[in-house]
């Protein structure tokens, strides 16, 4: 399952509630500005940092530069462009929306 974020951590907790329900085989691409939770010092950052041990977090690197925010992605964090974003919902059999 893949699994999309497009909500700043700090806006809501879905990126937070998506994290605890992450099973083998997902993957998270952090879109908008969900992209929040892929930055160094944030609120999430220790969360993000432990999901990336066992799971694939991507995020949306036109909507990471569009905010000025290239240098301060999470290590581990894959940065993809719109066909990058294409190929993952070609790659996993779903995608579950956090709002």
């Amino acid at each position: 399952m893949l699994h999309t974020v497009n909500k700043s951590p700090t806006e809501r907790n879905s990126l937070e509630s998506c994290l605890k329900h992450l099973n083998n085989g997902s993957a998270v691409l952090l879109i908008e500005d969900g992209i929040y939770g892929a930055l160094k010092g944030g609120s999430v950052t220790s969360l993000v940092e432990r999901a990336l041990v066992n799971y694939p977090i991507y995020a949306l690197k036109p909507d990471i530069e569009a905010r000025g925010m290239k240098d301060r992605v999470i290590d581990g964090i894959q940065l993809i462009d719109y066909e990058g974003f294409v190929d993952l919902v070609v790659e996993y059999p779903g995608v579950q929306a956090w709002l």
